[in-house]
């Protein structure tokens, strides 16, 4: 995780820096990093120690953030706030019928995941009992450069803004597939626009094959991506794409509909 960059309160003289550091120190923890000390928070987000100190000490009076001996780790009270943008959003109505029905036809997991930065984000997620080594949740985060879905969706951004994340190569390697170069990805994306979907194999990790498609609002802008995803063991990469495309273009045409039903939610998930 990185928090380099401009400083966004330049931006808005009415932005927060206070709420902002505070929501980086919550940011900070994932799998990698359950427990840190104040002085890995600081680290970590490019706080100084005296900032991350306050903003930590008000996170555990908050009961966001607790503290086992020396070190801070997240408390269950965190989950309230993801947990009201799925209910409020009307999430499990709207986007898991289809991607449980995808599962169903097929045995792959199936996600929806939008555009976060330069990396997608999990929103709807629907499992099989099958175990990869990279695992993938709702709030799970991937470089969007690596996975089918990323770049569903970067393939159908508008060009400055395709052309902004494209600026950030070369791009971290997971395996000797993945795609790490800017002029590579650009003729990738442009593959993936004109034939309307994106295949990834072994590119996040090896083993792990999948197929994606975008999802467009309402102007036709996209908004997100569904994929479905299963192990190579399975499965070829050919037959993933000639029997899945084909469900995966009538659950994304499912759920645009029932955007259109719901506004808000729509609003919510555009990059």
């Amino acid at each position: 995780m990185g928090y380099e960059g401009a400083d966004p309160s330049a931006k808005d003289p009415e932005f927060l820096s206070t709420l902002e550091r505070g929501l980086r120190v919550l940011k900070a923890f994932d799998e990698d990093h359950p427990e840190m000390t104040l002085s890995e928070v600081a680290a970590r987000t490019g706080l100084p120690p005296a900032v991350a100190r306050r903003c930590l000490i008000t996170l555990v009076e908050l009961d966001y953030v607790g503290q086992h001996e020396r070190k801070f780790l997240l408390r269950p009270a965190v989950l309230t706030i993801g947990s009201a943008f799925l209910a409020s959003m009307q999430i499990e109505q709207v986007v898991l019928p289809p991607l449980q029905h995808l599962r169903d036809q097929t045995g792959d997991s199936a996600s929806l995941a939008v555009l976060s930065g330069d990396e997608i984000l999990y929103v709807a997620h629907v499992s099989t009992d099958r175990r990869f080594r990279v695992a993938a949740n709702v709030g799970t985060r991937f470089p969007f450069h690596a996975t089918s879905l990323g770049k569903a969706v970067a393939a159908n951004l508008p060009e400055a803004e395709r052309a902004a994340l494209l600026a950030q190569a070369p791009f971290q390697r997971f395996t000797e597939r993945t795609v790490t170069e800017g002029a590579a990805l650009d003729e990738r994306l442009k593959l993936v626009a004109t034939r309307g979907y994106d295949s990834a194999l072994d590119e996040l990790d090896y083993g792990i094959v999948s197929v994606a498609v975008p999802v467009f609002g309402r102007d036709r802008r996209v908004i997100a991506a569904i994929n479905c995803s299963t192990s190579t063991t399975r499965i070829s990469q050919d037959e993933l794409v000639r029997t899945r495309l084909p469900l995966l273009r009538a659950a994304a045409g499912e759920i645009e509909g029932a955007l259109k039903r719901w506004p808000a939610l729509e609003a919510s998930l555009r990059p």
